[in-house]
């Protein structure tokens, strides 16, 4: 197979409210925990005690990424609010210095 190259330009990507998305995804897996504890016996019995778990893994990872997309809220708020010229971009960052594969030419 040749190397892909991509027909069109990619899409930007979406933002919304990540930190509510990320919160009710974490309540979600919490609350599927909750609801399987009382089948605890059921579920060690049929060896689908991992089932249990992954939940409150899910809930346990959720709580982290709360954190994580707070901070970057945070973030990029305070780099809107230190260079304005900046905050039309996606997200809100995209200033000098930044550097990736989605990078201005000469900006990083």
């Amino acid at each position: 197979m040749g190397k892909w190259t991509p027909t069109r330009e990619a899409p930007e990507p979406l933002e919304g409210n990540v930190v509510a998305v990320v919160t009710g995804g974490t309540l979600l897996w919490f609350v599927m925990f909750l609801v399987q504890l009382p089948f605890y016996g059921w579920f060690e019995s049929r060896g689908l005690l991992w089932w249990l778990w992954t939940c409150l893994a899910g809930a346990g990872l959720g709580l982290i990424g709360i954190r994580y997309v707070r901070r970057r809220e945070a973030a990029i708020r305070r780099a809107a609010e230190e260079n304005p010229a900046t905050a039309d971009r996606p997200g809100g960052t995209g200033g000098p210095g930044r550097t990736g594969p989605d990078a201005e030419p000469g900006t990083g």
